[in-house]
């Protein structure tokens, strides 16, 4: 049981994965057990779902659910960033 709880960060790296491809069953219920006891989560889902949509109509996008890529090498960048926080 203790595997199916993961801390906010690693939940939070789920949110995100989910919308750029598939979780496995194992990463879905990680995810769905997390977010059943965690407000902060769910919150961060949600607003994950606003900004992306938002950002989609931003720069202009027929679909929302289109996704742009960040290479590697920016992406560790930012971690590296918000690690030292």
């Amino acid at each position: 049981m203790s595997s199916l709880l993961r801390t906010c960060q690693k939940t939070t790296e789920l949110i995100d994965k989910q919308m750029l491809t598939p979780l496995t069953l194992t990463e879905k219920a990680q995810l769905k057990a997390h977010k059943a006891m965690c407000k902060t989560c769910n919150a961060y889902a949600k607003q994950s779902k606003i900004i992306d949509s938002l950002l989609g109509k931003w720069f202009g996008s027929a679909n929302a659910t289109t996704q742009v890529k960040m290479d590697a090498e920016k992406k560790d960048s930012i971690i590296d960033q918000l690690d030292k926080q």
